[in-house]
């Protein structure tokens, strides 16, 4: 067309957007009508140009005026129009990539599509006979079992409803699985949660970015009933799962930043601004969706700073993207943003030195100066070391000298010197180097053999009290002398009893009233724990647990063998090197109706509803509990969790993710839409917090008896009774994994009956029980198994997605076959499982050894040999201590089948579909299940 304004009516003007390729109609006037073209002409696609002879028409020097409905206008979709094709469902290329799910799918889709395409390779090996039949070719693909197709997978990504701007369809599709007859299938896991559909046009926006990535935060069901009483049948738990500061890794799209510090706000509520709020009188207000109150938006809204025109609203990131962050103005600073502050605490007694701890910790701090965040120069760092006494070490900018200071009052500490201890990284380098490698040697004599923890946490706390930051603790022996000292408690007597659950308390008042010092004065504390014998490391993980810090731990460390001193070195270079986020408070806001009701994480609760973290490090995750106090009259609800920090860069800013559900009067939906990932992890929290709380058995009993009210109300209310239901275990299909990961969870380390084992182990896997982020936490509950020996010859190599990983196995030993080579991890740990009757070319292949007997199993590095199968399987071990999100560096063992006792029982732990001791397999953990859903015994 000649003139876009020539079809338009009176006031009307049609603003070519030559950034976006797409027209803005802008009605000039003060009216609201909304203007249509002409039924024989079309308006101009939003992704098409205009035609060459169409001029771009000038910007309006003045503030824009927006009618009502006016984005529907500017994204060219009528409202008639299927939200499908409008682009709300999201269900393009973009929606596809917004999730990234905890093992690469993509990876797994590629693979099962080139099984298809590629034949078996010739049989390379031959495995001979076996009780379980002739063995098939070491090399040679396996026959696959009936799996899902994972083509289907990939269709459900563009079904995930990512688009959030309302879906056209009605309620979710429930279907009933019969688990008796449906065995676990740990592709399932790969999958994205269930759909958000949100009523049409619930968003401003048709961007792919308006439902927040469910690896932020998820909800434990996606279709919020509108009365506590409904909630109350489902049985369900309602609670959001939120990870704000997850790592993004190569290929997804970063957190947008939003640089001019202009920041919307509801006067009343204060919720942030975001795609599911309204713009009334003409674009000059806008509606909030949390509390419906009016709100004038702020004159710069409009305006594009960094070109200081006009600028286009519609492109704001706050209106287009669920996750986005903020540049603080000054209102938002209680004092001017600090520099980061690192102490490190550093264990030099006999215990530490002598297992190598001092030396690798230095050598790992020395390697790292250069990743410690210090974009402007400003980062400081102090070490103290300890054992009897401490050791302070003044450190003059511009030396390369430093001189050791040594306190031997630890009944009241104080600093030696009020300066130059605690220095800038970037003026003392030189004298912190030198230092670093002369710590070794200046106590590599030590015969101390106390501890003296709580005064050198104290000395730390004064140094850096008046700016904050982080302290890191490094400590190889139980804290014997002066504040916080602690006696050896662990009791086999007691263990696997009712009593057990004592040992995982804190032993001492003091790390818990120094932990809230500490979170007063915006210090958090991180652990590092090593000790050979009893740490109580339940007592020292307080301190991380309420200062948002995280817990390490080392049991039996020795830098002499290879593989504790490589973990150790790696985690510990990606603490130093993590970019953390400082003097951080954390609250989450919700529509009318729902109330925060509890919290579970590491942070300190400072008022109802506001969590205080002085330090917040990357992936660690957050689980709250949400209660429906008043009925919700409104088609969907919002949450959004803001977190306001300083970046360690020293800048001050605001995180915001808003997730919109949908609302329902519908029982069905509630089971439909329920999330078995963020269910997992909530069972999770509430098992840690019951077990310090009461026992470890009311753990147990606790959040089976969840998921049995669950099942039990899901049967009640959807299914219909008859002669097979007494047979039947019937649970939604997008549920059919929680009975296997709850199934996991009774038998995690942190609450599974034994008395074997040690509160420490049981104490460390709690702590990660209640921080880890799903896709961590998930392959903690529900190992991962592997089959290496018969994977296609493309798994290993790099496809068009990354690395090609195997098909993930069920974890049972029935997968097993005695000439096989398996791998089984759960994030924390690996095992390589080799049976007993593997040929000596996969053993000389994979170990560089002649045959089975002369392999020894234990603690290893798998060597790299000149062989395609040697560099496969290290390319799966590799990629898999890779691809979740975190620090850790899972140890590899090696288990013969018929090796040593201990360490095959621990591997076969792993394999929690099977029976260990008293524990039931999978088969008999839902035959109870069945029977209590049924009435029989219940």
């Amino acid at each position: 067309m000649a003139n876009a304004n020539e079809q338009l009516p009176a006031g009307w003007v049609a603003e070519w957007d030559a950034n976006h390729q797409r027209y803005i109609f802008i009605e000039s006037a003060s009216g609201r009508a909304q203007w249509e073209p002409p039924a024989e002409q079309s308006t101009p696609s939003v992704d098409q140009p205009p035609a060459a002879s169409t001029p771009p028409i000038a910007a309006h020097n003045k503030r824009r005026q927006y009618a009502s409905n006016q984005g529907q206008i500017y994204y060219g979709a009528n409202q008639s129009q299927p939200a499908e094709q409008s682009g709300y469902l999201g269900a393009g290329p973009q929606a596809s990539n917004l999730f990234t799910p905890g093992l690469a799918i993509m990876e797994n889709q590629q693979f099962s599509q080139q099984q298809q395409a590629h034949p078996p390779p010739t049989p390379q090996y031959f495995g001979g006979q076996s009780d379980y039949g002739q063995a098939p070719a070491y090399g040679q693909p396996q026959q696959p079992a009936a799996q899902p197709q994972m083509g289907g997978l990939a269709d459900q990504f563009g079904n995930m409803g990512l688009g959030g701007g309302g879906g056209a369809q009605k309620g979710y599709h429930l279907q009933t699985a019969n688990l008796i007859t449906s065995p676990p299938d740990p592709l399932e896991l790969l999958q994205p949660p269930p759909e958000i559909r949100l009523p049409p046009n619930s968003a401003i926006s048709n961007s792919p970015f308006v439902t927040a990535d469910p690896s932020y935060q998820r909800c434990t069901i996606n279709a919020i009933p509108t009365t506590s009483s409904l909630l109350g049948k489902a049985k369900a738990p309602l609670a959001l799962v939120i990870t704000p500061y997850r790592t993004v890794g190569e290929g997804e799209p970063p957190v947008p930043l939003v640089t001019d510090t202009v920041i919307a706000r509801c006067r009343r509520c204060r919720t942030y601004i975001n795609p599911y709020v309204q713009f009334i009188d003409g674009g000059n207000r806008w509606r909030c969706c949390m509390c419906n109150m009016s709100n004038e938006v702020p004159q710069l809204f409009d305006w594009d700073e960094a070109r200081n025109q006009p600028g286009d609203r519609w492109a704001r990131a706050e209106l287009n993207h669920s996750v986005v962050e903020f540049v603080a103005p000054n209102e938002y600073m209680v004092r001017p943003p600090q520099p980061a502050v690192y102490v490190y605490l550093l264990d030099v007694s006999h215990n530490a030195v002598q297992s190598g701890m001092v030396a690798t910790a230095t050598r790992t701090l020395l390697e790292n100066l250069d990743r410690i965040p210090d974009e402007g120069g400003r980062t400081k760092v102090a070490i103290i070391c300890f054992d009897v006494a401490l050791y302070f070490f003044s450190m003059t900018p511009g030396s390369s000298e430093s001189s050791m200071l040594v306190v031997s009052d630890i009944d009241d500490v104080f600093l030696p010197k009020p300066t130059d201890i605690l220095v800038t990284l970037k003026d003392a380098r030189d004298a912190l180097e030198n230092l670093l490698g002369k710590i070794g040697d200046m106590f590599k004599d030590n015969h101390a053999a106390g501890s003296a923890m709580g005064p050198a946490l104290q000395a730390g706390f004064k140094l850096m009290a008046p700016i904050g930051g982080r302290i890191t603790m490094l400590s190889a022996s139980l804290p014997s002398l002066g504040e916080g000292a602690l006696k050896n408690r662990e009791d086999a007597k007691i263990l696997g009893t009712s009593k057990e659950s004592n040992l995982l308390q804190a032993a001492s008042p003091f790390y818990k009233t120094f932990a809230i010092e500490c979170s007063r004065a915006q210090v958090s504390v991180d652990m590092f724990l090593f000790s050979s014998t009893y740490q109580d490391v339940a007592t020292l993980a307080c301190l991380p647990h309420y200062t948002s810090g995280q817990t390490y731990y080392y049991p039996t460390f020795n830098a002499a063998r290879p593989e504790d001193a490589v973990k150790f070195a790696h985690e510990f270079g990606e603490v130093l090197a993590m970019p953390i986020m400082l003097e951080a408070v954390m609250r989450v806001r919700a529509t009318r109706g729902l109330r925060m009701s509890a919290f579970h994480g590491n942070f300190f609760v400072r008022s109802t509803d506001l969590l205080a973290m002085p330090a917040v490090p990357q992936d660690q995750s957050y689980t709250i509990e949400v209660q429906i106090d008043e009925t919700l009259t409104t088609p969907s609800v919002l949450f959004q969790t803001a977190v306001l920090h300083t970046t360690c860069y020293g800048e001050r800013r605001i995180r915001v993710i808003t997730t919109a559900v949908p609302t329902t009067t519908n029982l069905s939906e509630v089971f439909a839409s329920a999330d078995q990932v963020a269910i997992a992890t909530y069972l999770a929290n509430k098992s840690v917090e019951r077990s310090l709380t009461h026992k470890l058995e009311d753990a147990r009993d606790f959040v089976v008896a969840r998921v049995v009210d669950l099942l039990t109300a899901y049967k009640a209310s959807m299914t219909s009774g008859g002669a097979t239901a007494a047979g039947q275990l019937a649970a939604p299909e997008n549920l059919k994994m929680l009975p296997a990961l709850v199934l996991g969870l009774i038998k995690n380390v942190g609450i599974r009956q034994s008395a074997q084992i040690p509160p420490d182990l049981r104490a460390y896997a709690q702590a990660l029980l209640s921080s880890l982020p799903s896709q961590n936490l998930i392959a903690y509950l529900y190992p991962t198994l592997y089959s290496l020996h018969d994977m296609p010859e493309e798994v290993g190599s790099v496809g068009e997605h990354g690395l090609i990983m195997p098909a993930p196995l069920p974890p049972s030993a029935e997968r097993f076959q005695r000439y096989g080579l398996y791998l089984i991890e759960d994030g924390q740990t690996m095992f390589l499982w080799v049976g007993r009757d593997a040929v000596p070319q996969l053993i000389s292949d994979v170990f560089n050894m002649p045959n089975y007997e002369a392999l020894r199993g234990g603690k290893t590095t798998l060597p790299v040999l000149d062989n395609p199968f040697s560099q496969r399987v290290n390319a799966v071990v590799q990629k898999t201590r890779e691809m979740r999100r975190g620090v850790y560096y899972p140890h590899l063992y090696i288990v013969k089948e018929d090796g040593e006792p201990p360490l095959r029982l621990w591997a076969l732990s792993a394999l929690i579909q099977d029976r260990a001791d008293a524990l039931p397999s999978y088969q008999q953990f839902i035959g109870t299940m069945k029977d209590k859903v049924n009435g029989t015994s219940y």
